[in-house]
Formats: structure tokens, sequence, C-alpha cells
């Protein structure tokens, strides 16, 4: 009985090498690294136009950059989509609401991410069209200042607060489920909302630098999440109903 129900770890190991759910893994630790590249290269393309209120009454030397910074948030966003979509397959067999909410939340936050894009691609705009014409400089000055503050709370609200509660989500999600290694989610678990918690401090006036440690743990949820799933993928010897726990019913038999 024994014999006819064991599988050699070899054998595991080459099925789990070659199945759905390590194709998944693969990306969305792949998707998660993509979120942090280009994030970072679009802040610093961006500077130029967040530097400088003045931007919009220059030569629109640096317009080509935040274009190009631009781009990049276009692929943050949908990377930041593609990681939920990666997971939700594999994470709904054991929750599906906390997978489908994680959906909702990652998607959410891609289009805040977008309504910045679009503040900062207008002040490009503005600059291009009044490019040389005798317009009102405090004026377009105080436009373009409007444009960059939009810019700014998108990234307080969407990859700040919306972002902690996500992460809060998932992780408590692949702790529950046993997924990925323990540490990972409890790095999400504390990560999460300490991150949303920062942002709102910031809110109120608390200065950045001061709450820079407390993207830490969110920052090493993601990276080592990313680097586990990439490296050894789910661990798919966790109990992995075939039914959702959200769907299971209790079943009443005949007497």
């Amino acid at each position: 009985m024994t014999s006819a129900t064991a599988i050699p770890s070899t054998a595991r190991q080459l099925a789990s090498a070659t199945s759905p759910e390590r194709k998944l893994a693969i990306a969305t630790g792949v998707l998660f690294f993509i979120t942090h590249v280009t994030s970072v290269v679009a802040i610093v393309l961006y500077q130029p136009v967040l530097s400088h209120p003045g931007y919009v009454l220059g030569n629109g030397a640096a317009n080509s950059r935040i274009l190009v910074g631009g781009i990049l948030e276009v692929i943050l966003a949908a990377a930041v989509v593609g990681t939920a979509v990666a997971l939700y397959p594999v994470v709904s067999r054991h929750n599906r609401a906390l997978a489908l909410g994680y959906v909702g939340l990652r998607t959410l936050e891609a289009g805040i991410i977008v309504t910045g894009i679009v503040s900062l691609l207008a002040v490009v705009s503005l600059q291009h069209d009044v490019a040389g014409t005798a317009g009102n400089a405090a004026a377009l000055t105080a436009v373009a200042k409007a444009l960059v503050a939009v810019h700014n709370w998108t990234f307080i609200v969407g990859p700040g607060l919306v972002c902690g509660l996500n992460t809060a989500v998932m992780a408590y999600a692949l702790y529950r489920s046993k997924l990925v290694a323990r540490f990972i989610p409890v790095l999400g678990l504390i990560g999460g909302p300490l991150v949303f918690a920062a942002n709102v401090a910031g809110m109120f006036g608390v200065p950045r630098h001061d709450l820079g440690v407390c993207v830490v743990p969110v920052f090493a949820w993601e990276v080592s999440l990313a680097a586990f799933l990439i490296l050894k993928g789910f661990w798919l010897t966790a109990v992995t109903p075939s039914v959702p726990s959200d769907e299971r019913q209790p079943q009443l038999s005949a007497a």
C-alpha cells in the first residue's frame, strides 16, 4: 500500500520543474524584479521635472527622458498586474477570496500609477506647447506644479497605501498556504502594515527621510519572494486542495 502511493523525491523535483506551477513561479519572480527595475529607473529619469518647478518654462531638453520614464512606468503598471495574475491560479486553490482580492488591489495600484504617468506627460505637453511663447510664467508654473503634485500623491496612494494593503493580503495567503518559506510571508505581514503606516504619516507631514527605514521589510518581502520563486518555485508539498477553501461546504450524510 505504501509503495503504491509514495513518490520518490527526485520524481517530485522533476515533475515540479516542468509543471505549470513552476512556470508561474518563475514568471511571478521575474515580474516582481521588473517592477523594481522600472520604478527606480523611471524615478531617475523624471528628476528634471520633479526637482525643478520651472521646468515647464525651459527649453524641454529633458522631454525625451521623461517620455522614456513614462514608458517604463507603463511597463511597471503591467508588471504589477502581472504578478497578481501569475499568483492567482496557485493561491486561489487555497483561498480564492484572498487571491482575487490581491488581483483587485494590484490592479488598483497599477491604475493609480498610470494616473501619475499621465500627469507628468501633461507637463511635457504643456512645456512643448508654450515653448517660445509669451505666456503667463506664474500661471504656467502653477499648473505644472499642480500636475507634479498629482504624481507625488499617486506615489503615496498607489505604491504606498494600496501596496501596503495588497502586500498584507498576499503575505497572509502565503503564510496560511505554506507555498513558500515561512520567513517570506512574515516579512510581508510586517512590511505591508509598516509601509501603509509610513505613508499615512507622510500624508500628515512627517518628513519622508525619517520614514525610509519603514520600506525595508516590504522591499525584502518582494525581493526574497521573487528570488525564492525563481530559484525553487512553490512548495507544492503543502496541502493544495482541489476546491478553494472558501468554496468548501460541509457535507451531510444520510443516516
